[in-house]
């Protein structure tokens, strides 16, 4: 929109062509040899007066125009100070038109008192109603445009939607509306259509967001997707920074997990291109992430037993991390290896709780891949004390001693655990029964520091003690 030039400026002329017309009309009283009303209401009526009469009502109708135009911008310049936007042009007109009809009854009125625009007015009633059946179109555009002006539904520079068209508007009328579609086609729209029809607006200057739609394959986590495309959007061009794209699962499909990403523009107007450059930086996060665009597939297992759920940790790579742990570095080679074919992978979320504090345990977990948080209750509110990274164990006391939970434990991030159950480890103890003495040498000294940490740990047990508990729990009498 084109800056209005100041008040100084808008008035200036038609304040000169006031005093301009006064001192024409000052001139002409003079030059009359009466009055300048009664001449017109007593004598014949000849040429001059005819001459002098219709000079008075240029006169007077001039100045009435420059006067109500002056008037029209003192008014609402005064209207854009106060509410501090422009008021609309059809209300500007519907003033103007106002006082201009004003103004010319009175000055009619002032030349000819003999005129009865009663009678003028109900003589015309006939020709009203003829008038208003031609120009029902207009007139219904008329008061359409009046509505849409005191509701103020959509501003210049908004994109709206009205039944088929989008656009941006480009201005409003007293007969319709136009706009400017994305394929820089005009298109004008009456009144009364937009009245009749359902209008989408999108505010210049609002937070409008976008909605743009992707999938990826089951087997592409699904934090690392989000995190990846999150990251990727919001620092794509006329993306608000303030506002964090939202990356949600929107459904999990056939073949592949459905994907939805949020996200608010700076420039309405401009969200074709933003779409596609929001495709064209997923596309390029899928390449460095390493995900895969699925295609639509069927799998077809021919083997009798359950497949893989691709959770489960092959024994060689489970016994590689398992074999680091000093918990279990009594075993043998073979024996871990035994172990390891028996544990299993389990992945959880962030924020995902791994174990519940007062909850019975009958098995421990090693994580494998992300870290995990450590949380006792303090006053109603979880509190962190310790937080385990890959290579760390947890729970190994609910396992070998049947002990209750002592603490939550909530995954900090997207981590994969190793989880190691009785049937994992009472084979080795049927097989090798020394065992248990030697893992009870290493969980004491493991109780031993949580002590210092956990306040619902248990109490200081003897050796022996230990020993008989794990071979109760273990059923190894």
């Amino acid at each position: 929109m084109t800056r209005r030039p100041p008040l100084k400026q808008q008035i200036a002329f038609p304040l000169l062509a006031a005093v301009f017309f006064g001192l024409a009309l000052f001139v002409l009283h003079r030059l009359s040899s009466t009055p300048l009303t009664a001449g017109f209401m007593t004598g014949p009526t000849n040429s001059w007066q005819w001459a002098m009469r219709l000079a008075s009502i240029f006169l007077w109708m001039s100045l009435a125009f420059v006067c109500v135009r002056a008037l029209n911008e003192l008014v609402f310049f005064i209207f854009r100070k106060r509410k501090g936007y422009e008021a609309p042009n059809l209300v500007r007109d519907i003033f103007s038109l106002v006082a201009y009809i004003t103004l010319l009854a009175a000055i009619l009125k002032l030349h000819f008192e003999d005129i009865s625009f009663g009678a003028l007015l109900s003589g015309s009633a006939l020709l009203g109603i003829i008038l208003g059946l031609a120009l029902q179109d207009t007139l219904g555009n008329l008061f359409s445009g009046i509505s849409l002006h005191a509701d103020k539904p959509f501003q210049v520079g908004d994109v709206i939607t009205v039944g088929k068209w989008t656009g941006i508007v480009m201005s409003i009328t007293w007969r319709a509306v136009k706009i400017k579609t994305f394929q820089n086609h005009i298109v004008l729209i009456s009144n009364s259509s937009i009245a009749k029809e359902s209008i989408e607006v999108c505010p210049r200057d609002g937070q409008n967001a976008r909605i743009v739609f992707f999938a990826a394959l089951y087997t592409d986590s699904p934090v690392k997707v989000m995190q990846g495309v999150r990251e990727a959007v919001r620092e794509c061009e006329n993306v608000l920074r303030y506002m964090t794209p939202v990356v949600r699962i929107r459904n999990l499909g056939d073949f592949a997990v459905e994907y939805e990403v949020k996200y608010w523009l700076s420039d309405y107007a401009r969200y074709n291109d933003t779409d596609a450059l929001v495709r064209q930086r997923i596309w390029y996060a899928f390449r460095r992430g390493g995900f895969t665009f699925p295609f639509p597939t069927r799998t077809l297992y021919m083997a009798q037993e359950a497949p893989d759920n691709g959770h489960e940790q092959d024994a060689e790579t489970l016994n590689d991390r398992l074999s680091a742990l000093d918990l279990f570095s009594p075993l043998t080679s073979s024996e871990l290896s035994a172990l390891a074919s028996n544990a299993r992978g389990r992945v959880f979320a962030p924020g995902e709780t791994i174990i519940r504090a007062g909850d019975d345990g009958s098995c421990m977990y090693v994580v494998h891949r992300g870290s995990v948080d450590v949380r006792v209750d303090s006053n109603g509110t979880p509190r962190t004390i310790k937080t385990l990274g890959e290579g760390d164990f947890f729970g190994e006391m609910g396992l070998f001693t049947g002990e209750p939970r002592t603490a939550s434990v909530v995954a900090a991030e997207e981590s994969e655990v190793i989880e190691i159950g009785h049937e994992a480890v009472r084979p080795l103890f049927e097989a090798n029964p020394r065992l248990v003495e030697a893992l009870s040498h290493t969980i004491k000294e493991r109780r031993a520091g949580l002590a210092a940490n956990l306040p619902a740990a248990a109490e200081e047990e003897t050796h022996e003690g230990l020993i008989a508990r794990i071979k109760r729990i273990f059923h190894l009498d």
